[in-house]
């Protein structure tokens, strides 16, 4: 078998592609990337942003019953690993260009999983209270009174 030099153009592509994953593979590395993988708060902490509801988590009536994943996303397996790679990528780009806003706000489509999921846990509890609709856009979410149950500014 006779050797076969690599044409120019392949050869860029190569270098290219080679500098791409590597810059990848670092930056997950120094992301700590394979701990978003994972359930234990300390992940969400990763970042200097969410110390504070980190923190105030750890004082709070659901720091024995629930963690981060519980209740910021969904509980079925494709569900939320769609939402964990959408936040990822969001949060992944909004850290890199430091284009966020602080403090750090919980967009709609986040906010439906979180009221879906204190619904699944109190639901028999709230019942009655919620027993109108609780998808309209001016229905009160249980975050409107118990703003800091998870975390938040403990008073």
């Amino acid at each position: 078998m006779r050797w076969l030099p690599i044409s120019g153009l392949a050869f860029i592509i190569a270098v290219v592609l080679g500098v791409v994953f590597g810059l990848g593979a670092f930056t997950f590395d120094y992301g700590e990337g394979l701990s978003y993988f994972s359930t234990d708060p300390k992940a969400c902490v990763n970042c200097h942003i969410m110390r504070t509801e980190y923190d105030s988590w750890q004082k709070s009536s659901h720091h024995a019953a629930a963690r981060c994943v519980d209740c910021h996303l969904p509980h079925e397996l494709v569900p939320k690993y769609i939402a964990k790679a959408d936040n990822g990528y969001r949060h992944s780009a909004r850290f890199t260009f430091n284009d966020f806003h602080e403090p750090i706000m919980i967009t709609p489509r986040n906010a439906r999983i979180l009221q879906d999921n204190c619904l699944k846990c109190h639901g028999d509890f709230v019942h009655e209270i919620v027993r109108g609709s609780t998808t309209a856009k001016d229905a009160v979410k249980c975050v409107h009174c118990h703003m800091s149950v998870g975390h938040g500014p403990m008073k």
